[in-house]
């Protein structure tokens, strides 16, 4: 059953409120993981997030929905909640523990190179000149903004887990896309089941693998804020907005992330940019650009509707 849209310009608003809800998560997280370990810190933040969810969810239209959920639809679900949730959080968070914030939002910006070179491996899709320009653009930029100096060994650590994250994130990118493109399960249905699958598996990880911590009312007012806020409600409007934003308005909404981190991380935590790192970022999105507007220009050649 179809379902009222959002209009564009409305989408296009609420997509940059979340993703600067996102972008003080970078901070919020870097000041949160100073004593609370990262995949407890993350199961804690998305398990708390799910029961935010939870009232919504059960809803007579939405428990009609999660009634209606085929198998199939089930089993798509619990793969986009790991490898959205388990995986790219947790290692998104894991990362952040040894990384500067804006270094790891880089690394994330990757993605869309990756969702591009895997779309068009799974559609049986040749990259065309341009795509591939772009690709150059984007990984110039990361050799430019890492050149510099040698990496200690924990932050090596941090860049693997990290592209681990990129690759999972790229992965439920495009799962995430054909789910909420597909418009038969509301977008709250999506966001609560797939999370907490996810968030379940986060805190049962850091459970086993981490000492709970003790948590101050600072802790809980941090983690209650990603949880309802930049959680329950961010990753909510995002869904709303896939259903109406093209793939390519979306990515170059999310790619505003790279200036927010770098800009909030200074402020915020003293992580300042040098000049080479800037230079590498303003490369890396403007590569990222270049191959999502090839990347959907093509979608609609093909008369994909969006």
């Amino acid at each position: 059953m179809s379902r009222k849209r959002l209009p564009h310009l409305a989408a296009v608003l609420q997509a940059l409120l979340v993703t600067f809800l996102w972008s003080t998560s970078f901070v919020l997280i870097k000041v949160g993981l100073k004593d609370i370990p990262p995949f407890t810190f993350a199961g804690l933040r998305y398990t708390l997030a799910t029961l935010c969810l939870l009232p919504f969810a059960f809803r007579p239209a939405n428990r009609e929905a999660v009634r209606d959920l085929s198998t199939h639809d089930w089993r798509r679900l619990i793969v986009l909640g790991l490898l959205f949730y388990t995986v790219t959080q947790g290692t998104a968070f894991f990362g952040l523990n040894y990384l500067p914030s804006a270094t790891v939002s880089m690394l994330l910006n990757f993605t869309a190179i990756v969702v591009a070179m895997l779309g068009a491996l799974w559609l049986a899709e040749r990259p065309t000149g341009l795509q591939w320009i772009g690709v150059f653009v984007n990984v110039a930029g990361v050799i430019v903004y890492f050149h510099a100096e040698p990496f200690p060994t924990d932050q090596i650590v941090g860049l693997i887990v990290v592209g681990v994250g990129v690759l999972a994130n790229a992965g439920s990118s495009i799962l995430g896309r054909r789910i909420n493109r597909e418009d038969d399960i509301p977008p709250l249905v999506v966001t609560a089941v797939s999370m907490g699958v996810g968030a379940v598996v986060l805190l049962v990880t850091g459970l086993l693998t981490e000492s709970f911590p003790r948590l101050d009312p600072i802790h809980w007012a941090i983690i209650g804020w990603l949880a309802a806020v930049n959680t329950a409600v961010a990753f909510t409007l995002w869904n709303h907005t896939l259903r109406v934003l093209p793939a390519v308005e979306s990515s170059i909404i999310n790619n505003t992330m790279l200036v927010q981190v770098a800009c909030l991380s200074w402020l915020f935590l003293g992580e300042a940019l040098y000049w080479w790192q800037v230079v590498g970022m303003v490369l890396a999105g403007v590569g990222t650009l270049i191959v999502q507007l090839r990347h959907q220009g093509r979608r609609e050649a093909a008369g994909e509707r969006s």
